[in-house]
């Protein structure tokens, strides 16, 4: 099978979309001629021209709007927002109008939007481009949330995104756009929530988003080394949540360490251990450890970001006062 980028991926699926389906047209700022903060659509305005590849204004409220209109009324927009940190200046238009509208008018409206954006540190970008903001979205009822890992989820979740009638955050990582990984020539779709293991393990299990999957990955290669057997679980969406994968693989193993990115207080790790306690609390051997961002605005200074962001060690830490190793 061939080799591709988590960025080639993502093209791919937006190329692919907008042949198949003349109404999904993209907008965002610097998505046409610069071909985007990050290049995934370079190439997309030459091929499809400037109605269906839009330069929009420096106004997130405004093109958000822009898109919510364009949804509703036939059209199936995918807005790109270059930063998942200015998603906060629309955040009016995301969860109080895009999320809620189908359900204030009883369902006779259906919102095709998908509203890509990129998170995580790593690149020195400082506290106000560097954020991991899903735990906003998550909390807001009638947005799916999307955060594949890897170039194949992120081509087959993408095209899922863009053929579904709801409203998706599609939550890319900005360090992950190089990650290469197969990726099938043939058409395929992902399903969201529906999680997938993506090592098997019987000593514990590790549930991980974004790129942490790979440090997750990482740590349990480390492990390995010292015959601990992790299990490692990536939701892809979290919401929806596949419960019951991880469940499952809680009941097997007795024992969980969540990952992920973003601070630790009020994060998906919060939520995910709520859902644990609740439904599989009597196969616990030990608290639920949780490897997460410091609570802090993430700094600019790379010795200062790399000690607030989650890495192999810490997971292998965590790991060791789990089993007390």
């Amino acid at each position: 099978m061939r080799t591709i980028t988590y960025r080639e991926a993502l093209k791919e699926a937006l190329r692919e979309e907008m042949m198949r389906d003349e109404t999904v047209f993209l907008m965002g700022e610097d998505i046409g001629t610069y071909g985007g903060c990050y290049k995934v659509t370079e190439g997309l305005m030459e091929q499809f021209g400037p109605e269906r590849v839009r330069d929009t204004p420096i106004s997130e409220a405004g093109f958000i709007g822009a898109a919510l209109g364009a949804a509703i009324t036939g059209m199936r927009p995918v807005a790109e927002i270059m930063y998942i940190d200015f998603t906060t200046v629309a955040m009016d238009q995301i969860i109080n109008q895009v999320a809620k509208i189908r359900y204030m008018v009883g369902g006779q409206l259906n919102v095709p939007l998908v509203i890509r954006t990129q998170g995580g540190a790593g690149r020195s970008s400082a506290a106000q481009h560097a954020q991991s903001l899903e735990a906003l979205f998550m909390h807001a009822p009638g947005l799916y949330v999307v955060m594949p890992s890897c170039p194949y989820d992120a081509k087959g979740l993408l095209k899922t995104a863009i053929r579904d009638e709801n409203p998706v955050m599609f939550i890319e990582h900005k360090l992950l756009y190089n990650e290469e990984g197969e990726v099938p020539e043939e058409e395929y779709l992902l399903p969201f929530g529906k999680a997938e293991i993506k090592k098997q393990g019987k000593d514990l299990t590790i549930v991980a988003t974004s790129r942490m999957v790979g440090k997750s990955l990482e740590a349990a290669e480390r492990l390995e080394k010292e015959a601990i057997s992790a299990e490692v679980i990536d939701p892809r969406t979290i919401v929806p949540l596949d419960k019951e994968t991880i469940l499952d693989s809680v009941r097997k193993t007795n024992r969980l360490v969540i990952v992920h990115e973003a601070a630790e207080r009020g994060g998906f790790g919060a939520e995910l251990t709520a859902i644990v306690v609740k439904e599989a609390f009597d196969y616990l051997d030990a608290p639920i450890e949780r490897v997460a961002a410091a609570n802090v605005p993430v700094p600019f200074a790379p010795v200062m970001e790399n000690f607030a962001i989650p890495d192999v060690d810490n997971i292998v830490d965590a790991v060791h006062k789990m089993l007390n190793v």
